[in-house]
């Protein structure tokens, strides 16, 4: 680990994150000290964003490491709690998978394996900064494009939803590493974020992240990206994916399966920007054999925010005796994926392309 990632870092070997659930009103850090505490932040959501969970969860591995002082068994007995922490992000399951086939090995060589889950985990955080920096690159060979279409320098419009950006992958993020890009280069963009209901990470992270860096951006109820479409106000969707089947299905953040049909109704291009680490190769149907989570009932019955005594606090907004259903994931057929923006180039949403591309993760 060569420098400070935005999202996570090391002081004194523990793994210091930033709370996101108290974004984006407090900027607060938790440290991780064991493996529980990795399994906690990710259930919690204290961490989320489908490569974050999956750094975290290899830190979490390298925590269980120390804390049962390099003991195989018990490293394993700890990583299977880590791994059950969420069902739906891939990258948890594939970076606790990754790290204990490395100690596996390790230990028939005598080898420390506390430093070395803490040298694979850090690889994994390594190769994800390289990798979003090339999905940056790639997804803004597509912004540019559609900067030459656009008469008298006029912004090209981007809508995204939930966070994709360095909060959730680092550190660049995927749907937003190529805005990250474009706006770097000058291009003239603004962005339309999707408030992303019911725990608001587009109005509380996304909104944030783009503020830090000063982009142009416009918060959105999540059902006005139909209109905004239907009106010539996008451009261009990009979004992200916690979980892609071979077949090119996306499973990702509630409501991305309405905008992507609207945006087929409208013409509009809808790109989805993902690490290699997020491909389910073993899966082929999307609907059928994604296991969606379901979260607190909660999240859906309140609002959380930032009261006018200047306190954060959270309101009810049903009747008290509503109940209240909340899925936080659902999937986006292949057929209405223009593309896959990847860390190695951009790619049809089709089992012959992704074979093609990626045929090394291939089982």
């Amino acid at each position: 680990m060569n420098s400070t990632y935005k999202a996570f870092w090391l002081e004194a070997g523990d793994l210091v994150v930033i709370d996101q659930t108290q974004l984006p009103f407090s900027l607060v850090t938790k440290t991780l000290k064991t493996s529980t505490d990795a399994t906690l932040a990710i259930k919690d959501m204290t961490v989320r964003g489908a490569g974050v969970i999956g750094n975290v969860a290899a830190f979490g591995v390298y925590l269980a490491a120390r804390e049962s002082k390099g003991d195989l068994d018990k490293i394993k007995e700890l990583s299977a709690v880590i791994r059950r922490a969420r069902p739906t992000a891939v990258n948890l399951m594939w970076a606790v998978d990754r790290l204990l086939s490395v100690l596996e090995k390790a230990a028939t060589k005598k080898l420390d394996l506390v430093e070395v889950a803490l040298k694979e985990a850090i690889a994994i955080a390594d190769e994800d900064v390289v990798g979003t920096r090339n999905i940056g690159k790639y997804g803004c060979e597509i912004i540019e494009a559609i900067a030459k279409t656009k008469p008298n320098g006029e912004p090209i419009n981007i809508l995204t939803h939930c966070n994709a950006g360095w909060l959730a992958i680092i550190d660049r993020g995927s749907a937003l590493a190529p805005i990250y890009e474009a706006h770097e280069r000058g291009i003239n963009i603004h962005i339309w974020v999707d408030e992303t209901r019911p725990r608001n990470q587009g109005a509380n992270l996304t909104a944030w992240e783009l503020g830090q860096s000063q982009i142009p951006h416009t918060l959105i109820a999540d059902n006005t990206g139909g209109l905004l479409m239907q009106y010539g106000k996008v451009d261009l969707c990009i979004v992200g994916t916690d979980r892609t089947t071979r077949s090119g299905d996306v499973a990702n953040k509630i409501g991305t399966y309405l905008k992507a049909l609207a945006a087929f109704d409208n013409q509009i291009p809808f790109y989805v920007a993902l690490p290699s680490s997020t491909f389910d190769m073993q899966i082929l149907d999307g609907v059928k054999e994604i296991a969606i989570e379901t979260r607190s009932a909660d999240e859906v019955l309140y609002l959380q925010g930032l009261q006018d005594n200047g306190e954060i606090g959270k309101v009810r907004v049903a009747p008290l005796e509503t109940t209240a259903l909340n899925y936080g994931f659902d999937v986006t057929p292949a057929r209405l994926v223009t593309g896959l923006i990847t860390e190695r180039g951009i790619c049809d949403a089709n089992e012959t392309a992704i074979s093609a591309m990626f045929l090394d993760l291939i089982p």
